[in-house]
């Protein structure tokens, strides 16, 4: 084995990354990194029909997002390249002669439909649907004979006469009877290598010492402790995680909501929030109590042996706490930067290269009004949109709105604020709207509620909403930008309101 550990998270690139492979390339990585050991990626790509490499380019840039860098890979040569499977097939083949060299695997001429009626035998006599091994009796001679004619054969590894054993860190001591593994196939009749050959042979040559993976993988384990002992390689010690279920607690899928990290990231969830959600996903700190960590404290506290194998419940609500946790402590600027293309899609602003750094200013302005109450980035343009399409009549007429707006103190009310509001040249700052309110609470004797809901509804269309003070500043320097939507200002808007 290595003298320090090694681990590789190695996806298929035949979708997007999700949530059970992003946490998977988390652990890894967490592994290394309080080991001070190497983290690899693998591209494990021998499915030509559905690899592609949009899905390789975005799977990559995902992990980057998430702050995953990795020593050894794609990008990053080092001395066990090449890192695609698809790279490596001649790799596969000399260790498959060696194989059948050695007789530790034999070529299977079994059809496909001999070996269904075999099956189908089994199951009616209700034994084991394993391959009996029929043709491990084939001669070596009469094995290469019939290759050389030109008749199929797959590749089987011979299953040696014991338990297949081995130590997984997260459950324990593993042991699966020999009779229920039977002989892998390890190269199909087409030529193609099987995954649980073809990680075996990556995983021995790129010297991992430890294979830390989902808990759908156990079943594979045996196949490939068999692998490393037909080579006489050591055995690595396993992690397998535990499943990610739904609230509903299913296995997690696209029925209860977002499960691709592109998906996240699109909705305005920050790398950092889902790197420590990830994390708690089947794993826990000492204290039981801290849940916060960005990733470098991860790196100091993560131990794999607190792993648990109980399935983990994926809580949406949770994450969107970490989120808000997260934008708080986040640099403004890039939260200006993360959302300013919801507001360019809905068509409420332009590119940003082309826009005045007074317009910047103003829409940090607004980022930093609105973040507060955000569960995801994507939420902002939805509540600011008031700022941007400001609608009278419904406010007029909406069924919340109208029981505030009907009393004699609410007309009184906007009457005394729009008065205020119409002998104004220039635009109202906020320490003249509290001059304003405050001498309105005086001459109309409303107070609170009465005060405050009938101005908002008459500015916003909603009777809750931002803080007055940075709301009005919002408004009357957004109405004076060029942006594709003009805003309305104060006035415009009273005007409007109570025209009605």
């Amino acid at each position: 084995m290595p003298e320090k550990n090694r681990v590789r998270f190695a996806p298929s690139p035949t979708g997007l990354l999700h949530v059970g492979n992003a946490r998977t390339a988390l652990y890894n990585w967490l592994f290394a990194r309080h080991t001070e050991g190497d983290f690899l990626l693998r591209i494990e790509d021998t499915d030509l029909d559905r690899s592609e490499a949009r899905h390789e380019t975005q799977l990559i840039a995902d992990l980057e997002w998430l702050g995953l860098s990795w020593d050894e890979g794609p990008g990053v040569e080092g001395p066990h390249a090449p890192y695609r499977q698809s790279e490596r097939l001649g790799i596969y083949r000399e260790h498959t002669d060696r194989l059948l060299a050695e007789g530790k695997a034999y070529r299977c001429f079994c059809t496909a439909e001999e070996l269904e009626t075999e099956r189908q035998r089994a199951a009616a006599e209700h034994r084991p649907q394993v391959y009996s091994g029929r043709c491990r009796a084939v001669s070596a001679t009469d094995s290469a004979a019939r290759a050389a004619s030109g008749e199929p054969f797959a590749v089987r590894l011979r299953i040696p006469d014991h338990p297949l054993r081995f130590h997984d860190i997260v459950r324990g001591e593993v042991e699966f009877p020999n009779e229920t593994v039977s002989d892998p196939i390890l190269v199909r009749s087409s030529g193609v290598p099987v995954y649980n050959y073809v990680v075996t042979v990556d995983d021995a040559l790129m010297e991992i010492s430890h294979v830390i993976r989902g808990d759908d993988h156990i079943s594979n384990t045996p196949k490939q402790v068999a692998v490393y002992e037909a080579f006489g390689w050591p055995v690595p010690q396993f992690a397998h995680l535990s499943t990610i279920l739904g609230s509903d607690r299913e296995r997690l899928s696209k029925r209860h909501g977002a499960t691709s990290i592109a998906s996240f990231r699109d909705m305005g969830i920050l790398p950092e929030a889902l790197v420590n959600y990830l994390a708690l996903l089947g794993w826990g700190a000492e204290d039981g109590r801290s849940e916060t960590f960005t990733l470098d404290e991860l790196t100091k506290v993560f131990k794999i042996e607190r792993v648990t194998a109980s399935p983990a419940i994926f809580d949406f609500d949770k994450l969107h706490w970490l989120n808000r946790h997260y934008l708080k402590l986040a640099d403004p600027e890039r939260i200006a930067d993360l959302t300013w293309p919801y507001f360019e899609k809905a068509g409420l602003l332009p590119p940003p290269g082309s826009v005045s750094s007074g317009t910047r200013t103003w829409f940090s302005k607004l980022t930093a009004l609105f973040v507060p109450s955000l569960d995801r980035l994507d939420q902002i343009s939805g509540k600011a949109d008031f700022l941007f399409h400001f609608n009278a009549v419904a406010a007029r007429t909406s069924e919340e709105n109208v029981p505030l707006l009907i009393t004699e103190t609410a007309q009184k009310v906007l009457d005394a604020f729009a008065a205020r509001v119409r002998n104004m040249a220039d635009p109202v700052t906020s320490e003249q709207f509290k001059r304003w309110m405050n001498e309105i609470k005086a001459e109309t004797g409303a107070r609170g509620k009465e005060l405050f809901h009938p101005v908002r509804i008459a500015l916003t269309g909603a009777h809750s909403g931002p803080e007055f003070d940075k709301l009005i500043p919002l408004i009357e320097e957004g109405s004076r930008l060029p942006l594709p939507v003009h805003i309305s200002s104060v006035r415009e808007r009273v005007d409007a309101f109570l025209q009605i």
